[in-house]
């Protein structure tokens, strides 16, 4: 069961995970019956479930980086639950949008074809359906750890597309995936950062911050210069503004400032907290008085 352990035992961490995970489903089917999803509930489920499911992507994708900058290792066994949650939703994604079209499979197909942004939507579907399929034990025992390795770093292609997706069929609420591509630039840059050697320390997480906000910033840019028509001198001064709103790339800077003090807190509780003593080398056993006397001890005389 995905609460447990491998050994059966009960995961405390991998239980609250799973509960976790049901939120955002159970507070949609909430809103169904209170009827909060205004004039097109279809429409609204169906842009809730593809936001979640980028979200538990990119959920997925935080693990190492948090793994290793909080130093909690135990974060590893979460990383296939949010990454099959986030098929789970996707999947429910692409049934919602058939629901809206009627049932009509040829049109659904027609649309996947003809639209550019359901086209890119549906492939990264697909690859992520592939990663979830081939995501247990049994699966990498087959195709063989190089190949499953191999075949799961799809996963970055992956996200990608679906940012894309999500960007493209954007109208007025923007913000979100730009969140998205925020969080997204600061994981990549972790991981290029550790790769080149010059993450590996807790205080290194700060440099981040600051690069992963202008990426936000600029994929805003960069969206409003293919989908409208503003000038992207009034954009870039809107970032810098607080009148209506605060910016994507102002909350990916407090997040991954966020990431980077708890990493230093982390790092200097470990300095602080005494180390355990290392066990030594085991002494050898004292031999017996009648082996240091070199007379085995049966011929010792009583008394």
């Amino acid at each position: 069961m995905p609460w447990h352990e491998r050994d059966g035992r009960l995961s405390p961490l991998k239980a609250a995970c799973f509960l976790l995970l049901w939120l955002p489903g159970l507070w949609l089917a909430w809103r169904i019956l209170a009827d909060d999803l205004g004039p097109r509930p279809l429409d609204e489920l169906i842009h809730e479930t593809g936001r979640w499911a980028v979200w538990l992507l990119l959920g997925s994708l935080a693990v190492t980086p948090l793994r290793r900058l909080l130093d909690w290792p135990a974060l590893i066994k979460l990383r296939r639950q949010i990454g099959v949650a986030a098929l789970a939703y996707v999947l429910a994604h692409l049934v919602l949008y058939v629901l809206d079209q009627k049932g009509d499979l040829v049109k659904v197909a027609s649309e996947i074809v003809l639209r550019f942004y359901l086209t890119i939507g549906f492939v990264a579907l697909l690859g992520l359906s592939a990663l979830g399929l081939t995501s247990f034990d049994a699966a990498i025992r087959r195709m063989g750890g190089k190949a499953w390795g191999r075949l799961h770093k799809l996963v970055y292609v992956i996200a990608v597309l679906a940012l894309v997706h999500y960007l493209l069929q954007a109208k007025r609420e923007i913000d979100p995936p730009l969140l998205q591509v925020g969080f997204f630039a600061w994981l990549m840059l972790y991981r290029l950062g550790y790769a080149l050697g010059r993450l590996r320390r807790a205080g290194d997480a700060w440099a981040l911050a600051p690069l992963a906000a202008l990426a936000a910033a600029l994929a805003e840019i960069a969206w409003a210069a293919c989908c409208t028509q503003l000038p992207w001198q009034r954009l870039w001064a809107a970032n810098l503004m607080f009148d209506f709103r605060i910016a994507p790339g102002w909350l990916t800077l407090g997040a991954a400032l966020l990431v980077a003090a708890l990493a230093q807190a982390r790092a200097s509780l470990r300095r602080r907290s005494p180390a355990a003593p290392r066990p030594g080398p085991a002494a050898a056993p004292r031999p017996p008085a009648h082996a240091a006397k070199g007379r085995p001890a049966s011929s010792r005389s009583p008394g």
